[in-house]
């Protein structure tokens, strides 16, 4: 091992820090990725996908060469550790890599004139805030164009995903000597999936998810999570939907953010 002073860099990733936290950023990563997409003029857009646009496998004309493609949804999901704000919709354009179409680089062309037009946000570590694990929870219902079906499987698989999560951050923290004596909170804008979570009599129509329904149930009444209603109008989620990025949404994202 070595001492190689003050962390500031680190593959790809920026880091400064100040007496108020740490504040990560993939500047020059995004610069050098907007170069590799031949993007050399001033055009920005304000959303990474417009609003009501749904991709699917027909539309457009098959690219002659997707590489490119290929090589800019690659570098997208990188940018993604910093970028959350592009998380949603860099998963739509990486579910089409196999047989991309001309619809889908205009698409990730949009989705890197908006990070150009906020090249230098980040992720803002505060010193002063808690290590309370909070979690939001929510689920795409009959969200596939293509063939209707759930990319999450819906609702209640949502919850038992987020709870793995929260478990494995528990888990974490342990190892890094902080502990957790207080339940996380997971909140969910999916009433009918709270009130199952808490049921343990499970009817037939639940038999289908009895495993995530056993699993659920189990660290709700060992105090490891507690399920929290949430409106939709507050489901933080929600800002990762691609039409939602506007202003109000981004500075929930970035509140430090100039």
């Amino acid at each position: 091992m070595m001492n190689l002073d003050t962390l500031s860099y680190f593959l790809g990733i920026e880091v400064s820090s100040t007496s108020n936290g740490y504040y990560l950023s993939q500047t020059k990563y995004t610069s050098n990725l907007l170069s590799l997409a031949e993007l050399t003029d001033n055009k920005t857009v304000d959303t990474p996908l417009e609003n009501n646009v749904r991709l699917n496998t027909t539309n457009g004309e098959p690219l002659s060469n997707p590489t490119l493609y290929c090589q800019l949804i690659g570098s997208l999901i990188y940018l993604t550790v910093t970028r959350l704000d592009i998380s949603h919709v860099v998963h739509i354009v990486s579910q089409l890599m196999s047989a991309p179409r001309s619809t889908h680089y205009v698409t990730v062309l949009r989705i890197l004139r908006y990070v150009k037009g906020n090249i230098f946000q980040g992720l803002q570590f505060s010193s002063r805030s808690t290590l309370t694990l909070r979690a939001y929870s929510n689920a795409n219902w009959t969200g596939d164009p293509i063939d209707r079906r759930s990319t999450t499987e819906a609702g209640y698989y949502a919850l038992a995903n987020t709870t793995s999560e929260l478990l494995w951050l528990r888990w974490l923290l342990q190892d890094l000597g902080v502990d957790s004596p207080s339940p996380a909170s997971l909140h969910c804008d999916n009433y009918s999936a709270i009130q199952i979570a808490h049921n343990d009599i499970f009817h037939k129509r639940t038999k289908h998810i009895e495993i995530a329904c056993h699993f659920i149930h189990h660290h709700l009444l060992h105090g490891v999570l507690h399920l929290v209603p949430v409106c939709f109008v507050d489901q933080l989620t929600d800002l990762f939907l691609p039409g939602l990025i506007q202003q109000d949404a981004f500075e929930t994202l970035y509140p430090n953010s100039n």
